[in-house]
């Protein structure tokens, strides 16, 4: 059986602090609520974030690449399983009792060595002309011992390998006695203490007395001097005959190196895999160990993703994959850009600064105790996204909060606010790509596809020294991913305000959206610091006048 999906609490790619703590925040509360919520990311967590999770002491959330269906969602635990050197009675009596159609082989240490089928079990069957000789499948005593219940009267080497062929003695002892050669194996009923010490003369490997008859003591004494093999089952001679052919080791028979697939393998990847090869089921290997089994009827419909998405509600921002997830929630503070889902959905977006303030008003219209650690976060988030309330997209609501936050989180609001932004302020040892792809968002403005980043500075100087290597970067971000824009806002914390660079094109579409002269490759814009209330309004307007809708 596999486990109940857990219900994962994501941001935007490129998560900025908002969009870590307002999943861990949120699934804090769907926890308290009763729900299995894991707080989740699709990016690097950036210096600022850092700061404020070691600062209260909080794990990062679980990394999610993808969201696309892979092995591991639909593989099941495989309880089931044979070793190579078992028998063949043993595997038939597995697969009896399991239903199965296949059954994975390991050897003693777990690793997957071959997978058998009901169709290699009945070939051998199919191929059996009476007795066989085993000399050639490696048989040893042990797994005749095993395959017909025997108990051993005389013991010997069980490991040795059985070197004759198998003998019944079913009429005179002269007949036996014609084709009976050194060292093989004979199965007698019913027979005399003379006949017996015949067969014995004759030197063979092994004595499998059937049907439960008893053996004088002269004749085990006589096998114990001689080295022989004394085994006596319950079955009769008939019945130990076609035992015997079961005795074969599974690797006999066994499909060596079979198709297998690993947890992280990619359903669309392995379709093809199991069209080609129409098995049944197929293991799934993880570093040559046996982890679990794949069925080919569980990959036509898997179960998929259960996602909350925080702090974005785009398809451009979301996480890869997201079409291939069941989206059953959104918390958000942005406008409404388009996702569709495939039935009605629960949606909290409120025109506030900071998604955490929505998810914090959240958890106190519920009655539900925020703990100092995760207020810490809310709180730090709020700080981020309204830049210690400087910005044009704080609200009242968002200060309130955020100061009621402090006291739970029990943190001076100002000064723990000033360290976490400097924590975050300045490039650091960030490449220009690193830089121009910070806190990326990407944005369908009429028919642009616009890519908006952001880095909060003290020192502007810093990034527009490498003013040329950034744009460089962004003008080949735009040729390889196929966007039309890359803008970049660096933005001084300290002065309120932000150079807007920019590559790609239309140019016009910034000089229409601010009044600047836009044939270079930036803009000043004094006041300007919030991306989502002061240059995506302004772009989306300009596009309207620059290329009629």
């Amino acid at each position: 059986m596999k486990a109940a999906k857990p219900i994962y609490v994501i941001g935007h790619r490129n998560p900025d602090t908002d969009s870590i703590c307002s999943a861990i925040g949120y699934a804090h509360l769907k926890q308290a609520m009763g729900e299995n919520a894991v707080p989740a990311r699709c990016g690097k967590i950036n210096n600022e974030t850092k700061y404020a999770l070691e600062y209260f002491k909080m794990q990062e959330p679980v990394l999610l690449t993808d969201l696309y269906p892979r092995v591991k969602d639909v593989a099941l635990e495989c309880k089931t399983v044979v070793r190579q050197h078992d028998t063949l009675r043993h595997l038939g009596e597995v697969m009896r009792k399991s239903e199965l159609q296949s059954v994975p082989v390991t050897d003693s240490k777990g690793a997957l060595v071959g997978i058998v089928t009901v169709g290699d079990l009945a070939k051998r069957y199919f191929l059996e002309l009476g007795l066989q000789s085993l000399v050639d499948m490696r048989v040893r005593y042990r797994d005749i011992i095993q395959a017909t219940d025997s108990k051993v009267l005389v013991s010997g080497d069980e490991n040795a390998f059985i070197e004759g062929n198998i003998c019944i003695s079913a009429g005179s002892a002269e007949t036996t006695l014609t084709v009976l050669k050194p060292k093989d194996i004979i199965l007698v009923g019913d027979r005399s203490i003379e006949t017996l010490s015949r067969f014995i003369d004759a030197g063979i490997a092994c004595l499998i007395v059937t049907g439960g008859c008893r053996i004088a003591p002269e004749i085990l004494e006589g096998c114990e001097q001689r080295g022989i093999f004394v085994l006596a089952t319950p079955y009769d001679t008939y019945t130990v005959g076609r035992m015997l052919n079961q005795c074969v080791p599974i690797r006999r028979i066994m499909k060596p190196d079979p198709v297998c697939f690993r947890p992280m393998d990619l359903l669309s990847d392995i379709k093809g895999v199991m069209n080609e090869h129409r098995y049944r089921s197929y293991p799934v290997v993880e570093n040559g160990k046996l982890v679990g089994i794949v069925s080919a009827d569980e990959i036509m419909l898997p179960e998929r993703e259960r996602i909350i998405l925080v702090d974005h509600n785009e398809r451009g921002q979301a996480i890869e994959g997201i079409e291939d997830a069941k989206i059953m929630e959104i918390i958000d503070h942005h406008r409404l850009g388009g996702l569709n889902t495939s039935e009605p959905i629960y949606t909290h977006q409120e025109p506030v600064g900071c998604t955490c303030t929505i998810v914090a008003n959240m958890h106190w219209h519920r009655d539900i105790e925020i703990p100092p650690s995760i207020a810490g976060l809310l709180l730090s988030a709020i700080i981020s996204d309204t830049v210690l309330f400087k910005s044009p997209t704080c609200t009242p609501y968002d200060k309130k909060t955020a100061e009621r936050l402090a006291d739970i989180a029990n943190v001076d609001l100002k000064e723990y606010g000033l360290k976490m932004l400097r924590a975050g302020a300045g490039i650091g040892d960030k490449t220009p790509a690193e830089i121009a792809k910070n806190d990326m968002k990407e944005f369908k403005i009429g028919d642009y596809r616009i890519i908006v980043s952001q880095i909060s500075v003290m020192d502007t100087k810093e990034v527009l020294d490498i003013e040329e290597q950034i744009v460089k970067f962004m003008k080949d971000n735009c040729e390889r991913e196929g966007f039309d824009m890359h803008l970049l806002m660096v933005t001084d914390i300290l002065d309120e305000a932000t150079y807007l660079m920019y590559a790609g094109s239309p140019k016009t579409l910034i000089g229409e959206a601010f009044k600047k002269d836009a044939s270079g490759t930036h803009v000043y814009l004094p006041g300007v610091m919030s991306r989502k209330k002061q240059v995506i309004p302004p772009l989306s307007e300009a596009v309207k006048r620059i290329k009629p809708q």
